[in-house]
């Protein structure tokens, strides 16, 4: 070989030593993403579990890039794949499925089960759900993995840089506290139920700090008596019903108060708050306004609002998702998903406490 071929080669393997060296501590750097709670933000868990908690068949799905029902309580993409969009970072897996292995680890991962509560009586009818608790182990678990692959040191600053998601307590009312025959509201008043519940959810966020998580977003709940299912069953002649709505304005503002509190006691905003009921309370009382036709009426489902049963390939199903607020009885259509993402990037405070997403990942991208 000459010594041109030579030096070419070598300016050739110093070329990609150095292209790899720029892109390997960016992939590096990248935000992780963790997610734990409820069906509004589950990915595909309860696939693979005996559960009637599950939306991995048609018309789910109906508008995800493949067209196939993923386990996304959705006709389309959920809260946390559009946090990861905006993120910048591809969707997380489900921490059940066999595809999160190696590199794919490193994006982070979704703990979330359907019908899953703070109460861990909560969602007992769903059987086989991965309940808060088993969320939380999977995640040491997780840690491990990690461990495993990049190191201790590597591992506890992916967890410690993460963004972090929690949706809970809309089940510990709709699927505990408002069943017939339940226990807990022959036991308690909603205002100490509620408290005890929040009492329970502070150990919850408490773990997951001692875990490792410092950038904790927590959602409270959705306006649980304007759901499609609240409307049909309440017979309320179209009104949000009285009984959900109010255990939702007791729960949220003593929930702000709770992550306040802790975040006072830890010395550092980790959680920040979603006020979700005003998010949703903005399309729900001018559909209109939004670019919706009703805020009343899922897509899909049957009965009175469409809001009875589940959504199934016999359900009404309208042909335009982009036009409803709701999918099916319980949750957001993709484009509803978007807009409250859209305030959890950027709304005021009205919206977040004490900081909006943008806000947060602009501070950290400075230290």
């Amino acid at each position: 070989m000459s010594n041109t071929s030579v030096s070419i080669a070598t300016l050739t393997v110093a070329l990609v030593v150095a292209v790899l060296g720029t892109v390997a501590p960016h992939a590096e750097a990248a935000r992780a993403f963790f997610i734990f709670g409820d069906s509004l933000v589950e990915q595909g868990n309860n696939n693979y579990l005996a559960t009637t908690a599950r939306a991995d068949s048609p018309p789910y799905g109906i508008d995800y890039p493949t067209h196939q029902a993923t386990g996304r309580f959705s006709n389309g993409l959920n809260i946390p794949d559009i946090i990861s969009e905006q993120l910048g970072a591809e969707s997380t897996l489900p921490y059940l499925s066999p595809q999160l292995t190696g590199q794919k680890l490193l994006v982070g991962a979704n703990f979330a089960s359907a019908g899953i509560g703070i109460l861990n009586d909560t969602g007992i009818q769903f059987l086989n759900i991965i309940r808060i608790s088993r969320q939380l182990e999977f995640f040491q678990q997780y840690q491990q993995r990690v461990s495993a692959l990049i190191g201790e040191e590597k591992t506890q600053r992916l967890v410690n840089q993460a963004l972090v998601l929690i949706t809970l307590g809309g089940n510990d009312f709709v699927n505990n506290y408002f069943l017939p025959l339940s226990l807990r509201s022959r036991q308690m008043s909603l205002p100490d139920y509620s408290r005890y519940v929040i009492s329970e959810y502070r150990k919850i966020l408490m773990k997951l700090y001692e875990l490792g998580a410092r950038r904790v977003l927590v959602t409270g709940t959705g306006p649980l008596g304007c759901v499609p299912a609240e409307l049909a069953m309440s017979r309320s002649n179209g009104q949000c019903a009285e009984e959900p709505q109010r255990a939702a304005a007791i729960f949220n503002p003593q929930l702000i108060e709770m992550a306040q509190g802790l975040n006072s006691e830890l010395g550092s905003n980790i959680f920040i708050t979603a006020n979700a009921f005003e998010m949703h309370m903005d399309f729900i009382t001018d559909p209109q306004l939004y670019g919706f036709v009703t805020s009343k009426v899922a897509c899909c489902g049957q009965g009175p609002y469409n809001g009875l049963g589940f959504c199934t390939l016999a359900s009404n199903l309208c042909p335009n998702r982009n036009i409803y607020a709701f999918w099916d009885p319980y949750h957001p259509t993709e484009r509803a998903n978007r807009l409250i993402v859209q305030q959890i990037m950027s709304g005021s405070s009205k919206y977040m406490n004490p900081m909006n997403l943008s806000t947060i990942m602009e501070m950290d991208s400075r230290t």
